[in-house]
């Protein structure tokens, strides 16, 4: 009897968490994609500027240097107001953080930008700075952290499920179905974050064209960050981006997709 009811309740999570996210969608205005998102941009905003403080104090708050925070931040405007974000109902603040060791740049909902002294003072133009911008801009006009939240509520709810549905407390081997179910949402996670990797570089590479900058310089970019990592280690799967290698590809082929004529003359490279 234990066994049933343990089971109905596992369907009834699993049941309840589809629905949810399935029922949950809705058309991203920028990219025309339907997606499964359960906040609004309001609650995108509110949650970036909520999280940015703290996010900036674990890399060691804003850089002092006030002429390389403009810098950072005049280049990534170029990019809002030059293209269709800036009909976008984001606010858009990019930040310098102060951290010279961290290689790292990543976006938080609703517009809130940041970028390592680290990885900057890797960078040799302005075309690469416009590239790394470019990218965190796509995740924040793609939906992706909003997204994310939905499927990994889904995930949650999903793995919860099978724990219920696998655990006996009389039989301590059955944890590793629970385990076994963890890992197998965490991978599904690290896959979508991939794909939100792949398609920010996509509309970086239309971004910075848009905004009068070289896109290629994003190939070099691909470069110095498998630079400083070390290279690729262990399988693609069980990394949260993707190869950089891969991602290089994809950029060659979205500038072909983009611009199947060449590119114009005069970018900023």
């Amino acid at each position: 009897m234990r066994a049933v009811m343990k089971f109905i309740i596992a369907i009834l999570i699993a049941a309840v968490s589809l629905v949810t996210y399935w029922c949950n969608r809705q058309e991203n205005d920028f990219t025309g994609q339907m997606q499964h998102v359960d906040m609004t941009v309001e609650q995108e905003i509110a949650l970036g500027l909520q999280t940015a403080p703290q996010m900036a104090s674990q890399y060691g708050g804003l850089h002092p240097d006030e002429q390389a925070r403009a810098q950072v931040s005049a280049i990534g405007q170029r990019l809002v107001q030059n293209t269709r974000v800036n009909e976008t109902p984001y606010k858009f603040d990019f930040h310098l953080l102060a951290d010279e060791k961290t290689v790292n740049a990543f976006a938080l909902p609703g517009g809130q930008i940041f970028i390592t002294a680290g990885l900057l003072r890797r960078l040799s133009s302005e075309a690469q700075l416009a590239g790394v911008l470019g990218h965190e801009i796509g995740h924040v006009v793609g939906r992706h952290s909003a997204q994310q939240l939905a499927k990994a509520k889904l995930t949650q709810g999903l793995t919860g499920a099978a724990a219920i549905a696998t655990y006996d407390p009389d039989n301590p081997a059955s944890r590793s179905g629970a385990v076994a179910a963890a890992m197998i949402g965490k991978l599904m996670n690290m896959r979508y974050g991939r794909e939100d990797e792949l398609e920010s570089d996509r509309l970086a590479v239309r971004l910075t064209g848009e905004a009068g900058y070289d896109p290629r310089a994003m190939i070099e970019v691909m470069r110095i960050l498998e630079e400083a990592s070390g290279g690729a280690s262990g399988p693609e799967f069980a990394q949260t981006h993707p190869n950089p290698g891969n991602r290089i590809a994809e950029i060659e082929r979205a500038i072909q997709q983009e611009y199947p004529n060449g590119l114009p003359a005069g970018l900023v490279e």
